[in-house]
Formats: C-alpha cells, sequence, structure tokens
C-alpha cells in the first residue's frame, strides 16, 4: 500500500511518500514545497505518519547536524542508468561535492554523455536522502536542481561543503 506523510523541515514541509512494509515504510519519493516535477498526493494513498517514525528521526538527526549519512530503506524504481547514477550518487561523501564530470567520468561514462548522466540526477525522486544536491558545475556553479538552487547552496552550506557568505 502506498503511504505518505508531510515533516516540517527547515526547507519547508517535505512530502515522503513510500511503500508500506511491517517495520514501516521503504521511501519512494522525498520531495520540497515548489519542487519541479513534484508528486502530489493522489487518491488511494493513505496518511500514516506513524510508519515514516525512523525516516523522519533519520531527517530530524541530519537537520541538527547529528547525521552524515542516512540508513533509509527505498523502494526501486527508474531505469537501470538512472539506478546506476543514483546509486553513484549515494557514495558522495556528506561535506563534499563533486562535478558531473568527475561523475560521468567514476561511472565510466563516455564524457559525450554528461548530459545523459545530468538527466538522470534531475529524475531523481529521493531529494536530500540521495545526495544529488552534491554535484555541481565545473567551475563551481550551483547548477540546476528539483527542489530549488537556494536549497542546493543550503544544503552545501549545511553540510560544511560550501562556506556561510557574509552581506
Amino acid at each position: 500500500m502506498t503511504i505518505y506523510t508531510t515533516w516540517d523541515s527547515p526547507l519547508g514541509e517535505l512530502l515522503l511518500v513510500g511503500d508500506e512494509t511491517p517495520d514501516g515504510a521503504t521511501l519512494t519519493s522525498l520531495s520540497m514545497p515548489g519542487q519541479k516535477n513534484a508528486p502530489a498526493v493522489r487518491p488511494g494513498r493513505h496518511h500514516a505518519p506513524g510508519r515514516f517514525t525512523e525516516i523522519v528521526r533519520q531527517l530530524g538527526a541530519y537537520f541538527d547536524g547529528g547525521l552524515t549519512a542516512f540508513d533509509i530503506p527505498f523502494t526501486p524504481g527508474g531505469t537501470d542508468f538512472q539506478r546506476r547514477v543514483w546509486q553513484a550518487l549515494e557514495h558522495i561523501p556528506y561535506g563534499t561535492s563533486t562535478t558531473y564530470g568527475q561523475l560521468t567520468e567514476g561511472l565510466g561514462v563516455p564524457r559525450e554523455q554528461v548530459q545523459a548522466v545530468g538527466a538522470a540526477i534531475g529524475a531523481n525522486p529521493l531529494l536530500l536522502v540521495r545526495p544529488c544536491h552534491r554535484v555541481i558545475g565545473a567551475d563551481g556553479t550551483m547548477r540546476g536542481y528539483a527542489g530549488g538552487v537556494e536549497r542546493k547552496v543550503w544544503l552545501l552550506t549545511h553540510e560544511g561543503a560550501l562556506q556561510p557568505t557574509l552581506i
């Protein structure tokens, strides 16, 4: 059964969607307000906040600065290529970033397919917990992020990969 809950975070209200399990839920989607192509709660989905207790605990610990790696079960999705790219995202350490080109090279994908890697990153349904925000442009610029570039900057600053700006 598909279930969902919402959770208030420093980035706004997060929508968590998952499949119910005996122990809670496997996460299918984590999205943010105003996110490009964000899923909506559909009829037939059941609001079940208690099934997301462990996931919400980990999100809270992350935002409080006490968690640097998530241990959340995910519901498989995407194409074989997308899953390969998403798995590579999960290996980018907290507090660091990589470039689209470096990720492409690490995957053994030809350089001319860097846009396909970028498209797979953009299709990541698990923002934040599968850290696509840690991928930046070769020149250090913040390229697209489905949750918004300002949230990408916030996350990278929170993790210590970017220094806060003084204005």
